[in-house]
């Protein structure tokens, strides 16, 4: 009779209780070795260890005294500050992550004819390969960032050249991940819907005449069922979600991947895992509980005095999940503001508007305001911090007003930032000395004599 895991019950509680002794260090040793713990200076900034063309996140300013001084927050991509990149095409009003993707990937504006032939090029590449459609609908995956993994790892079992590295694959490549990415995480949606949830199962072809945001939301509710404004807001949010600098997780994994020469979709699929984790991607779903938790446990929404004591309750693990972080507050290089944030914020007051939840908006607004001074007079001034609303602090809300499916809000990140991810890569690869990277770890393990078998 074959065993099961549950037959090594005792041997893996003996192996747990071993690890739980021998993985430990102790935390006094990190100081002593100068150990820069999750690539972190004291002061919380970013150990320097590449150099990059395409992204550049702006929150502070370094004195020669080796200390900070907050700024207001910029994000450039390509040398081009994202807020003269939107305010650009929303005055055109028209939509921007192609030109987004064209920029993040070229280092160059697309002119007007340019920008429509990249776009057609995009269009072009949704339509699945009928045998990757069928593996997602047979894989039956509960979870979408599982699925996409999956499925991008299909794609290379498609792909005749998968392992060629040549700059013209690489553009390739990046153009099939892009465009292939709404329409996956769509499909997989609908297919967990329907194998899960006994919902009717909607394969939607498609559309190569709308932009990359209309389309998501047409795969994913069907013509007539989202507004412009809805399809704007998405449009907006891929944008300021394209690209972060190559220092945060999924971009570094991406990265370090592919410093190892390996082939693009085991280099994408790498940055999908960090996506995936809570401590990255998840962070708007997090801000989305923690608010469906203040709507019901805040009885005046429009009192400022009651809304601050109960973030200063959270600060103290007090109160909702005892973590002691109001999410979406915060960030490991923004100090002053978010940018990013500040220009979703102005758009998903219009949403708010239009889906008569204006009420809602303007109590997150009095959350924010209240769980930054809270923060400030409970910490800030003792740690020498300064923290501002994050992007994720309104894109959940965002989302949900669109009609967008909670399982959905991390992947529509990957969704956004593959575009940062494909960039990322290319550079790493294009550099004329190529070197894998490898940091360092020092062993503190004590030496043992080995002893044999029988003397143990």
């Amino acid at each position: 009779m074959k065993k099961t895991i549950e037959d090594f019950d005792s041997l893996l509680k003996d192996l747990t209780a071993t690890i739980q002794k021998t993985s430990h260090i102790e935390n006094e040793l990190f100081n002593e070795y100068s150990v820069k713990r999750g690539l972190r200076n004291e002061d919380h900034s970013g150990v320097l260890v590449g150099l990059t063309k395409i992204g550049n996140v702006v929150g502070y300013k370094r004195q020669e005294q080796g200390n900070t001084i907050p700024l207001e927050g910029e994000l450039f991509y390509r040398g081009y500050n994202i807020k003269e990149i939107v305010a650009g095409f929303q005055k055109d009003e028209r939509h921007g992550f192609e030109e987004a993707v064209f920029l993040l990937l070229s280092g160059r504006l697309p002119i007007k004819e340019l920008l429509g032939r990249f776009s057609e090029l995009l269009a072009s590449q949704r339509t699945l390969d009928p045998a990757i459609k069928m593996s997602i609908l047979e894989f039956k995956g509960v979870d979408i960032m599982n699925v996409l993994a999956r499925t991008v790892m299909v794609m290379y079992a498609r792909d005749i050249e998968a392992d060629v590295i040549t700059r013209e694959n690489l553009v390739v490549q990046s153009i099939k991940l892009i465009s292939s990415f709404p329409t996956i995480i769509c499909y997989a949606y609908h297919s967990m819907q329907h194998y899960y949830r006994n919902k009717t199962l909607f394969i939607r072809h498609p559309r190569s005449e709308l932009s990359m945001a209309e389309n998501f939301l047409y795969m994913l509710k069907g013509e007539g069922n989202y507004t412009k404004l809805d399809a704007d807001v998405l449009d907006l949010t891929q944008v300021l979600h394209a690209e972060h600098g190559g220092g945060n997780n999924s971009t570094f994994t991406v990265r370090v991947i592919s410093s190892s020469n390996t082939d693009t979709y085991s280099a994408i699929t790498a940055g999908i895992g960090s996506l995936k984790g809570p401590l990255h991607g998840g962070a708007n779903l997090r801000v989305n509980h923690m608010f469906d938790h203040l709507k019901k446990i805040i009885k005046n929404w429009n009192n400022p005095a009651e809304v601050k004591n109960y973030m200063l309750k959270i600060l103290k693990k007090e109160a909702y999940d005892r973590s002691g972080k109001i999410y979406g507050v915060g960030h490991a290089v923004y100090t002053i503001s978010d940018p990013r944030s500040v220009i979703l914020k102005a758009m998903a007051k219009k949403l708010a508007i239009e889906k008569e939840r204006l009420d809602e908006f303007e109590f997150l607004e009095l959350i924010e305001m209240m769980g930054i001074e809270a923060f400030m007079d409970y910490k800030g001034t003792k740690a020498g911090k300064v923290v501002s609303a994050n992007v994720d602090f309104y894109s959940g809300f965002v989302y949900e007003m669109i009609g967008i499916p909670r399982e959905l809000y991390t992947p529509l990140f990957a969704m956004s930032r593959i575009a940062g991810w494909c960039a990322h890569r290319i550079e790493e690869l294009n550099f004329e000395k190529k070197r894998i990277i490898r940091p360092a770890y020092k062993n503190v393990c004590e030496r043992s004599e080995y002893e044999s078998m029988d003397k143990r």
